[in-house]
């Protein structure tokens, strides 16, 4: 009999992957979540449910799964700070109901969280282990965090077996979002002006390779709690990404910076993945086939 693994946001950029990850792994799949999503079986789905992740609504269509993986939840960093209620809400109460919806009816399931660097916010200290200490500078950063606190309780008080991975700067085909895609529509337009200094440095991580990770965190839950980076542990410089977006467009000019910074955005986000690459994990897809696969999508959706 297939294990059975719910995908909370699963209509989402990183949902869809994971979905396909648990898929090919042989897992029956069922996606639970905000918005149409008429292509999920594409997806590797064997069912999606357009709903909110509610305890309610949990208890009504999703039985007893061998995992979540609970990717629902607040995606913007500028969105948090137009709209902190909104994203505490899709990030924190959704979270708190995944936990109870565990406890109360089905306490065998595991748990995966994929949670984000920004809870360590602008740190001094670089690659960041997992060690170091909530520092978040943004309302994404703040509920990315309360939700990870919530998941520390429950594993620790009523001994749910919970892994959390933070996420670093997750790229891919399919994001409509973010450096790469801003980037890619100012550079089409002619614009070559960015925020920044260029000096600010990510951590980059294609959204398959995250998948995977995911995937292989199910294992860590035999542990009760764990928490790791997900990173590639290599730090590029955000000019040295647009030059190679550049190249791969065939834009000659290089981009301009206006060292005007966004809020909550910090400096340098680069993980210390020595935790991830002890279970035999490694990145697959190299960063510059990454970007020239980015640009080939971004280009058929024009």
């Amino acid at each position: 009999m297939k294990k059975r693994v719910l995908i909370t946001g699963a209509a989402g950029f990183i949902g869809r992957y994971v979905a396909k990850e648990f898929s090919n792994q042989g897992y029956d799949v069922i996606g639970m979540g905000w918005g149409k999503f008429p292509d999920y079986a594409d997806w590797g789905l064997s069912a999606w449910y357009e709903a909110e992740v509610s305890l309610e609504m949990l208890c009504e269509y999703v039985g007893q799964p061998d995992v979540i993986v609970h990717c629902a939840g607040g995606a913007s960093v500028g969105n948090s700070v137009r709209h902190p209620r909104q994203d505490f809400c899709q990030t924190v109460d959704a979270t708190s109901h995944v936990l109870e919806y565990i406890r109360l009816h089905s306490p065998q399931t595991r748990l995966v969280y994929p949670s984000s660097a920004a809870v360590y916010g602008n740190v001094k200290v670089s690659p960041i282990p997992e060690s170091t200490p909530y520092n978040p500078v943004s309302p994404y950063g703040v509920h990315k965090m309360m939700a990870e606190q919530l998941c520390q309780l429950y594993a620790s008080r009523y001994r749910l077996s919970i892994a959390i991975v933070r996420l670093f700067s997750i790229y891919g085909e399919g994001l409509r979002k973010q450096l790469l895609w801003d980037a890619c529509n100012k550079l089409s337009n002619g614009d070559r002006s960015f925020f920044g200094t260029g000096e600010e440095v990510r951590d980059w991580l294609h959204v398959s390779d995250a998948a995977r990770l995911l995937y292989l965190a199910v294992e860590q839950t035999s542990l009760l709690y764990t928490e790791v980076n997900g990173g590639s542990g290599k730090g590029v410089k955000v000019k040295d990404i647009l030059h190679s977006l550049c190249i791969a467009m065939g834009v000659e000019e290089e981009p301009i910076f206006s060292s005007v910074y966004k809020d909550g955005d910090p400096n340098v986000l680069l993980a210390n993945n020595s935790e991830v690459l002890s279970w035999g994990w490694r990145p697959e897809l190299d960063l510059e086939q990454g970007i020239a696969s980015y640009v080939r999508w971004f280009n058929q959706c024009q």
